[in-house]
């Protein structure tokens, strides 16, 4: 049972890291359930208050990242609502719609068509794309962080304890 218990929790890590970069995995909350399964597996013990909390904020700060840096790609770049909006469903979409490169045209292919139902030009319209791609790539290294921070957290709260 030991070995079962370990192979879904390095399954969940590896689901969790894969999550960083593509959006439709859930990233955060796969690390997140993997604590669980070593509670439930082993023991719950070792994880007290703090271990707890200093896990759900960096959770809730994921969740929060992956659209508010996204958005500040697209803001910088002088984006509209509607830019930020369409780069976001481009995020969603993209990846199933074009499976190869869906994960990149998605969200610049919605940032771009947001900012021309906006009413913009195209030359800004390609801009505010440029935005949402550079506000992809920043959350995916901001999310690689925050959940490779995570993994370490349980692993040395497991050594500590």
């Amino acid at each position: 049972m030991d070995i079962l218990g370990w192979l879904i929790i390095a399954v969940l890590f590896a689901a969790g890291m894969a999550g960083a970069i593509f959006p439709i995995l859930p990233g955060a909350l796969a690390i997140y359930a993997a604590f669980f399964v070593y509670g439930w597996f082993f023991t719950f013990e070792p994880f007290g208050f703090w271990f707890w909390s200093f896990q759900t904020v960096i959770v809730v700060a994921l969740i929060a990242a992956d659209y508010l840096v996204n958005a500040w790609g697209v803001k910088k770049y002088g984006g509209s609502r509607a830019s930020v909006i369409g780069s976001t469903i481009g995020i969603l979409i993209g990846p199933f719609a074009i499976p190869a490169f869906g994960l990149i045209i998605g969200p610049l292919a919605g940032a771009i068509l947001g900012e021309l139902i906006h009413g913009s030009d195209m030359n800004r319209a390609v801009k505010v794309g440029w935005g949402a791609l550079v506000g992809l790539f920043s959350s995916m290294v901001v999310k690689i962080i925050l959940q490779a921070a995570m993994i370490v957290i349980f692993v040395i709260w497991l050594i500590a304890n």
